[in-house]
Parts: C-alpha cells; sequence; structure tokens
C-alpha cells in the first residue's frame, strides 16, 4: 500500500480519525491521533512532531523533538475505538539528521532484516512466537514504605474451589492441568475465540487457540508465521487485541511471565526459520532433517544465549519462570522434539518447507522487535563463524543426574545475570549497525536503574514468613 493508496483506504472505510501507533524502548505502544482533515500524503514523508524525552529510553529534555514517520503499508481499521479509527504504525526519525532514530525498536527490526540481506546468507527471516497469556478477574498490588503484597484472583482458579460463589459450581481447572479439557473447565473459550476474530480482522493469520497448563485462565493463540518486522507488529497487535477484548468482558489480561506460584508461567517459544528465494535454508539430511546451516544458527543462539536473555527474557519476573527443575527449559541445549532443551527441532511434519528450530526460553513480556532482531543477529553469528552446537541431548533433561547435568549451561539466574552477559557479549549485535552501542548500554543502564536495583532495596513479603522471628 502507497501513501495514496493509505489516503484512498482511510476514505473509504469512512474512517474519522487516524491513530498513530510507535513504539517505545521497552516495548509499550505508545499512540497519539490526529482529525481525517490532517491527514494526506504529505504525513508520509515528513511525518508529525512530538516530544521523544516523555518516552521510556529516549531523548534527553534539550533534544526532544522527534518525529513519527507513518508506514503506508500498515493501514488498518482499529478494532476498539468509537469513532471509525484507522491506525497506521510508525518509524521514528531525528527531525534535524532526519536520519532514523536508532532507539526506535522498529527501525533495529528493519535493520536486522536489511542486514541479513546484506550478507547474501538468505532472503527472509520467518519468525513465529507462540505467547502465552492469563486472563485474571481481578489484580491488586502495592508497593510502599511499611507495606508489598499482589493479589490476583480468577473464577477459574482451583484455589477458589471452595469459595462461596451463590453457587459454586466447581469445574476450575487443577494445578498444572489446564491443557487442554473442554468446556465448562475451560470457560474462557467464547473469550479467546473473540480475540482470534479481531486479530483475523486486522491481517493476522491464526492457527489455534487453546487453554494452556496452568489454572486461573492461562491461554495461548497461536499467529502463522510472518518475515521478521511484520511479525514483530503482528506480536504488537496481538497483546493490544488481547488486554481489550478481556477488559471488554470485564477481566483483564497480563503477559507478566510468573504471576503465579507454585503453577506454569508464560513463556513465548519462537519458531525460526531462513528461506532464500523458495528453498528453505533449515531442511537437510543431518540430525533432525537439518542443514549444517541450521545447526550454524542453533549454536549461535546457544553460544550467546545469556546475552539473548536480557532481550528475550527481559524482565526480573521472567527468572521466576526460568528456575532450573521446574517447567521451563532452562539447560542450553538442542533436541528433536524433547521439549525440556531450550532450542527444540519441531518433527511435526516431513516437508522441507515445515523445518524450523525453535527457541524455548523467551516470553511474552519482551519487545517483539528487539528480541527477534537479537535471536536473528546470534543465529547469524553462528553461521558467519561455522559454529557447531555440540551433541544434541535427547533424554529428558529434568531427569540427568547432577553429574550430567554439570556439562550443560544454563541461561542466567536473574536479570541482573542477563545484563551482565549483556555487557560482556554483544559484538554479534553491533555488526551492519544494526544494535548500536549506545542502546546496548542504555537498555543495560534503563534496566538496572529502574528494575534491578528497585527490586534489591524492597523486602519481599515472603522474607517475613522467613526471618520475622529471627
Amino acid at each position: 500500500m502507497t501513501p495514496k493508496d493509505a489516503v484512498r483506504f482511510a476514505r473509504e472505510q469512512h474512517a474519522e480519525v487516524i491513530d498513530l501507533k510507535f513504539m517505545d524502548l521497552l516495548g509499550t505502544w505508545q499512540h497519539f491521533t490526529i482529525p481525517l482533515s490532517e491527514y494526506d500524503e504529505s504525513i508520509f514523508e515528513e511525518g508529525l512532531g512530538f516530544d521523544g524525552s516523555s518516552i521510556r529510553g529516549w531523548q534527553p529534555i534539550n533534544a526532544s523533538d522527534m518525529l513519527v514517520i507513518p508506514d503506508p503499508t500498515t493501514a488498518t481499521m482499529d478494532p476498539f475505538y468509537a469513532a471509525p479509527t484507522l491506525s497506521l504504525l510508525c518509524n521514528i526519525v531525528d527531525p534535524v539528521t532526519k536520519e532514523d532514530y536508532t532507539r526506535d525498536p522498529r527501525n533495529i527490526a528493519r535493520k536486522a532484516e536489511a542486514y541479513l540481506k546484506s550478507t547474501g546468507i538468505a532472503d527472509v527471516a520467518y519468525f513465529g512466537p507462540e505467547p502465552e497469556f492469563f486472563i485474571f478477574d481481578d489484580i491488586r498490588f502495592d508497593q510502599n514504605q511499611h507495606e508489598g503484597y499482589y493479589h490476583v484472583d480468577s473464577i477459574e482458579g482451583v484455589w477458589n474451589s471452595g469459595r462461596e460463589e451463590r453457587p459454586n459450581l466447581g469445574y476450575k481447572p487443577r494445578y498444572k492441568e489446564g491443557y487442554f479439557p473442554v468446556p465448562p473447565i475451560d470457560s474462557q473459550q467464547d473469550i479467546r475465540t473473540e480475540m482470534v476474530q479481531l486479530m483475523e480482522k486486522v491481517g493476522i493469520r491464526v492457527e489455534k487457540h487453546h487453554h494452556e497448563v496452568a489454572t486461573a485462565g492461562q491461554a495461548e493463540i497461536d499467529m502463522r508465521f510472518l518475515p521478521l518486522v511484520k511479525m514483530a507488529d503482528a506480536l504488537q497487535w496481538y497483546k493490544y487485541i488481547v488486554k481489550n477484548v478481556a477488559k471488554r468482558h470485564g477481566k483483564t489480561a497480563t503477559f507478566m511471565p510468573k504471576p503465579i506460584f507454585g503453577d506454569n508461567g508464560s513463556g513465548m517459544h519462537t519458531h525460526q526459520s531462513l528461506w532464500k528465494g523458495e528453498k528453505p535454508l533449515f531442511a537437510g539430511d543431518g540430525y533432525g532433517g537439518l542443514s549444517d546451516l541450521a545447526m550454524h544458527y542453533i549454536a549461535g543462539i546457544l553460544t550467546h544465549a545469556p546475552a539473548l536473555c536480557a532481550f528475550v527474557a527481559p524482565t526480573a519476573n521472567s527468572y521466576r519462570r526460568l528456575v532450573p527443575g521446574f517447567e521451563a527449559p532452562v539447560n542450553l541445549a538442542y533436541s528433536s522434539r524433547n521439549r525440556s532443551a531450550a532450542v527444540r527441532i519441531p518433527m511435526y511434519s516431513p516437508s522441507p518447507k515445515a523445518k524450523r528450530i525453535e527457541v524455548r526460553f523467551p516470553d511474552p513480556s519482551c519487545n517483539g522487535y528487539l528480541a527477534f532482531s537479537a535471536m536473528l543477529m546470534a543465529g547469524l553469528d553462528g553461521i558467519e563463524r561455522k559454529l557447531h552446537p555440540g551433541d544434541p541431548l535427547d533424554k529428558d533433561i529434568y531427569a540427568l543426574t547432577p553429574e550430567e547435568l554439570a556439562h550443560v549451561p544454563s541461561v542466567p539466574g536473574s536479570l541482573d545475570e542477563a545484563l551482565k552477559a549483556l555487557e560482556k557479549d554483544h559484538a554479534f549485535l553491533l555488526k551492519g549497525d544494526v544494535f548500536t552501542e549506545d542502546v546496548i548500554q542504555t537498555w543495560i543502564e534503563y534496566k538496572r536503574a529502574k528494575e534491578v536495583d528497585p527490586l534489591r532495596l524492597r523486602p519481599h513479603p515472603y522474607e517475613f514468613a522467613l526471618y520475622y522471628d529471627v
């Protein structure tokens, strides 16, 4: 869709306002809205101004002016506003230099795709994330000088099996038994279907949806794979639709990786493959039906996994899920079919076109533009350096002896460890100026100042149970 097409599309859809969406560094969609009278082809070239100092991780106040440049190919009607609203995703530009802004996550993803093509290795990188999330009925939390608590609740939560509900009808999924019984135990079928219908309405192809393992409304909706930037765009629409449909039903959705103690957290297993023209480059006659190139890509992922975690598992809460011996794959090994490995080779189909790898340690709290770009750069580094991932680990990793596990590296145990790994290992991200040193340092500094250090300063509620009577 050209700028002219995008302007015509707005009128054909009887849009009354235009919503301009863009991504901050941490991964939250921002937006502002203009009336149709201000919408013409010129904004696709000249852009519109905003205050970059008010966006997390962006400009200082003395250099705050920035421009949004809408991408006409992203024009679609927003399904939630009362007034007919055309939505456009935007890139960010410096108004003085007219250059793409280096801290704009969408720009980083665009550069990652350009770098891939410049290597001659492949034309396109496909990504297929599987974001999991919870749909709750109530959420309350606070933290101040004299108290700290959270309270989550769900009509589905098995902890409510004895609650007076006038009447309590039971049918609440037991812990780790939510995958995937039919209604009435699965009480959110219609809500998820509504989410899917709206995703399809904005152009996202959905493969399936279902209840996930945990009690209390854990869910998953799987999107059809797309090229990197388009999939990162789609992931933002996905989160936006999930949250707003939940709110429409008087519920609340969260992509927080580990909101419930004692049950499964929410991951985002991410399928990946490289293609050149019509040729799937990961298909071959090696282990798991993979090519040598795919094995090098896996080696790049495993080699750089500790640093990758700073982008693909980017919250302190991510490491409540990534705990050795529990449900998430923390051991840095690869295997076919084996879901306890950090990198799995799905074996559903013998077709070369279906050949891909699945990276299992990311979670949906991530910024998709940064997470997909970082994983692609790690995989390409493995290909360029012809790294090898070692032998596959086809045993159940959770059943290995401590002696056997001693030879299997694992992901970092905390966000702080992941940031330290990124600090030491990020040269692979700088190739092609995809990530810049400024972006890496800004990310590390922000995460430490706003997340790691504040958590260090605050006592945890469970510490009172452990230590109050010492």
